[in-house]
């Protein structure tokens, strides 16, 4: 369509009468259309055919081919079909008319005609014409959607009925199962009739069963969560270890959470074995090996020269990291498996705030690095040593990832009968992809910190393990190269 503006447009005027021909030519040009004229039926229907006009002006009486008979030779051609056909003619008569519009004319105009009536008539059809291309443009827009949408819920229900991988979908606003796959069933004990319908509260036995609905009613916040590690309970009450992954989506308009799980039982069984038995296998051996480079060291069995002091040095170093690292292990093992009790008593929040921070002071004041502690004078119900244990983690790994001639702000306020702790450095940062799982055994933010830092990846897992037996919670909030905050909430 060669269009001047949004009414102006391509059009084609027949009849065999050439004064009517200059006369609706002249006024049709000044107006911005553009025109075309033919003066007999074959003309226009092969001009219409060779180059289709927006509109065709059509008159009725002309020799060989009538007006009526141009028309249906159009309406019958697909290429055509769609061009708006206006009758002019001096036919009065309503037959006439009514056969007009019989054969396809979407208007008459009676001659003599009115000008004014005429571009009326022209603009309005032109008009309408140009919103029925959109509206089918948009109409062909709306089922390419459409179809693609339908393929890709095609593709994903197969998928989610053969996935090996238990999945579920659950609405956000009622925290009810909306679907659940084959290997979800099989994995919970439950039937699908057990499953859809009802919460996960409802459905799982075992103490992690409220941290999952939880995790899901917080997924719009938390955005998603990946691998993340709960105790459960199926039907029949056997017990399994899963790792759960949320991601937010939008189903048929409803928010909901797809929940993919990973039945890690057997894994974590024989991965606690393996742990207990070379860690136990391991203790011993290193404890002499310790003891033997102590000796060394004392200089009882001679004096070692300068290049042997250094290789001492770094066998001494490595072999304390070894045994961290293997009481860390056991440790870990021990607090999940329960075998570990927390001692909880009467202790004053300031007096742990201030032992920690005098426990990591030379180590602070040698890479040049300020602590300032904020406590608040609070007794709170907790394992002194065991939260003693989890400052001194964090402060310490505040100052090894910081910059010479920063601070760290160790602070403490009381919000809604619960106490918060949060620890404030200045370094690196965290990527916001880590800031979840650095609490997972064996993760660290960079696989060279366990070289350049002496890290064994273990200490913020056993940091979330005394905290949560604590019945409290701690993550981290950071943004790379300005810092991290690390939280700790506690009921008093």
């Amino acid at each position: 369509m060669n269009e001047t503006n949004l009414t102006k447009g391509n059009i084609l005027i027949v009849d065999d009468t050439p004064d009517n021909l200059r006369l609706l030519s002249t006024m049709l040009v000044e107006q911005g259309y553009e025109v075309r004229s033919v003066i007999n039926g074959a003309m226009a229907i092969m001009g219409a055919k060779a180059e289709p006009p927006d509109l065709i002006l059509l008159d009725i009486n002309m020799p060989k081919m009538n007006g009526y008979e141009v028309c249906q030779h159009l309406k019958a051609d697909n290429q055509t079909q769609e061009i708006p056909i206006i009758f002019i003619s001096a036919l009065e008569d309503v037959f006439d008319k009514l056969q007009a519009f019989s054969v396809g004319g979407v208007d008459y105009i009676t001659k003599p005609f009115q000008v004014e009536e005429v571009l009326a008539r022209i603009e309005t059809h032109l008009t309408i014409c140009r919103l029925q291309k959109q509206l089918k443009e948009q109409n062909k827009q709306l089922k390419n959607e459409i179809d693609q949408r339908t393929k890709a819920e095609e593709k994903f229900a197969c998928i989610f009925r053969t996935s090996p991988n238990p999945i579920a979908i659950v609405g956000l606003e009622k925290g009810e199962i909306l679907e659940a796959n084959p290997s979800f069933l099989k994995l919970s004990g439950f039937t699908e009739q057990e499953v859809i319908g009802h919460t996960a509260n409802e459905i799982w036995i075992g103490k992690d069963k409220e941290a999952i609905a939880t995790a899901i009613q917080q997924l719009p916040q938390t955005g998603i969560i990946y691998n993340r590690e709960f105790e459960l309970r199926t039907k029949t009450g056997e017990l399994k270890i899963v790792l759960f992954s949320l991601e937010l989506i939008e189903l048929s308009g409803q928010l909901c959470a797809l929940l993919i799980a990973n039945d890690i039982t057997e894994r974590k069984r024989l991965e606690n074995e393996f742990i207990s038995l070379v860690s136990h296998e391991l203790r011993t051996p290193l404890t002499s090996l310790m003891g033997s480079l102590d000796l060394l060291e004392s200089g009882q069995l001679g004096q070692l020269s300068n290049s042997g002091i250094k290789v001492l040095n770094i066998a001494i170093n490595n072999t304390e990291r070894l045994i961290r690292l293997i009481n860390n292990i056991l440790d870990l093992e021990r607090m999940k498996s329960g075998k570990i009790t927390i001692d909880k008593h009467y202790c004053n929040s300031a007096d742990l705030m201030q032992q920690a921070t005098e426990t990591l002071q030379v180590m602070a004041d040698q890479s040049q690095i300020q602590i300032i502690t904020q406590p608040v004078d609070i007794e709170i119900v907790a394992d002194s040593d065991r939260l003693l244990q989890t400052f001194t983690n964090l402060l310490n790994n505040a100052i090894k990832f910081s910059e010479p001639m920063t601070q760290i702000l160790f602070s403490t306020e009381i919000i809604n009968k619960q106490i918060l702790f949060v620890i404030k450095d200045q370094g690196r940062g965290i990527p916001a992809d880590k800031t979840e799982i650095i609490f997972e055994r064996f993760q660290q933010v960079d696989a060279s910190d366990s070289r350049t830092k002496g890290g064994t990846g273990l200490g913020l897992a056993i940091c979330r393990q005394i905290i949560e037996q604590h019945n409290g919670k701690i993550w981290v909030e950071s943004t790379l190269g300005k810092g991290s905050s690390f939280f700790i909430l506690l009921p008093l």
